[in-house]
């Protein structure tokens, strides 16, 4: 990082401005207090030279984003953030997104990685209001991006696969995390953690027409919505709340909430809340569900219980539970893979990811990860390797991970910078 100097205050001052008139940013500052600016804002990430990636033929986009180094509780960073992936690796920071190589050629053995460019994202380059999370329209020509905290809400991006630029933003609630696409690209559900917000309360899921980026409605739903995914169908969204202890089914074409389920006892409040969780004060029988996903049939919900240190299967139809499976201590986030053969848990207490059979539910191997918190998780098209995002620790900087899902081993890792949580793939041929 090399924090801006004096000389760097007039190019500051025209940046902030222009933001100001394009609508990206709401309040124009003082130079004076832009000055004060200037010692946390990152002035050679913002202005780094990128490659255009011609040659490339995957990535996957995660998302990162700086925080401040003395604000840990629990053993999570305090500003953390989140990630998706689709055919190559991004991360992102509070004016960052870096795109990752994953395969060039024919064939790919799962080790060849290297950074190919970071995007600029972000409201406040000095502040810690960067991406939390990352996902790509069906068709593959856009990508959103959830950009946490803001003035005061938080805010969903719509960028170009081709060139990276903005091409609309649209304001939701406070801390947006997880985002969700329906099959036809039209909407996009984000759930508003509010994590720093008093609890308990009634949060909302933001729902955004993708076409012009418009808030359709901030859907009340449950104290602390984390996880949100629509299914296959496009007929049902799913969201995991974490401090209400339940499973939200949203029908998409009312937009209302139409079935609840209760995955445990719920935790008890008022309580210091994290991104990495409840810090104390929890009900011993609590699930307290960081993420849910969906079959690739749509038959089946599996929900992460962060605090139960386990995986419910859920059948869909019925919302029943169909069996609990143990994971590693701090289940995060869930990803079935797209050939419905394995399903993974990150373990973000744990420092690793539990590999589950999708046919006998049962856990195949535990595998470690190189960094101490394991967070998102994504497929290569072909279905054989796995990519695992991988938060910050202090000046530790984060990873991503490929296991090779034949052999169920680590086989690659690179380090990403900042706080990497959001993981996605992105076809790019």
């Amino acid at each position: 990082m090399r924090p801006g100097r004096s000389e760097d205050l007039p190019a500051l001052v025209d940046l902030w401005r222009r933001e100001v008139a394009e609508g990206r940013q709401d309040m124009a500052l003082s130079q004076d207090r832009l000055s004060r600016m200037l010692a946390r804002f990152d002035w050679g990430a913002r202005s780094r030279v990128v490659d255009d990636g011609s040659a490339l033929a995957g990535a996957v986009l995660v998302t990162s984003r700086t925080y401040n180094a003395a604000g840990w509780t629990g053993g999570a960073p305090i500003a953390g953030t989140a990630t998706d992936a689709t055919s190559g690796v991004a991360a992102a920071s509070s004016i960052q997104v870096t795109i990752t190589q994953i395969s060039s050629g024919k064939t790919w053995d799962g080790t060849a990685l290297h950074t190919v460019k970071t995007v600029p994202v972000g409201i406040m380059p000095a502040d810690i209001d960067g991406p939390h999370n990352v996902t790509v329209s069906p068709d593959g020509r856009f990508y959103y991006v959830s950009v946490a905290h803001g003035t005061p809400y938080g805010s969903l991006w719509k960028m170009a696969v081709d060139g990276d630029t903005l091409l609309a933003r649209a304001q939701v609630e406070m801390f947006p995390t997880t985002i969700s696409v329906t099959p036809d690209g039209e909407l996009a559900f984000v759930a508003n953690s509010d994590f720093y917000g008093d609890h308990p309360r009634t949060n909302v899921v933001s729902i955004v027409y993708t076409p012009t980026m418009t808030l359709l409605t901030n859907l009340a739903s449950c104290d602390m919505p984390h996880g949100v995914k629509v299914n296959h169908a496009g007929t049902r969204v799913y969201v995991s709340c974490m401090n209400s202890d339940e499973i939200l089914e949203v029908d998409r074409q009312t937009l209302a909430i139409t079935r609840r389920h209760r995955t445990g006892a719920g935790v008890m409040s008022p309580m210091p809340m994290t991104h990495g969780g409840a810090q104390g004060g929890v009900m011993h029988d609590a699930c307290m569900p960081t993420f849910v996903s969906v079959s690739p049939d749509d038959k089946t919900l599996y929900v992460a219980c962060n605090h139960a240190d386990q995986l419910q299967v859920i059948d869909a139809g019925t919302l029943d539970l169909i069996k609990t499976i143990p994971t590693g201590h701090g289940a995060y986030n869930v990803e079935p893979s797209p050939d419905g053969k394995w399903i993974i848990v990150t373990n973000k207490k744990d420092q690793s990811v539990s590999l589950i059979d999708a046919g006998t539910r049962e856990v195949v191997a535990r595998i470690p990860t190189t960094k101490p918190f394991p967070h998102g998780v994504a497929y290569s098209p072909d279905n054989r390797f796995a990519f695992v995002s991988q938060e910050s620790k202090g000046v530790d900087p984060g990873a991503v991970d490929v296991i090779d899902l034949t052999t169920r081993r680590s086989v690659a890792t690179i380090p990403v910078p900042l706080q990497p949580t959001g993981i996605t793939m992105l076809r790019l041929r």
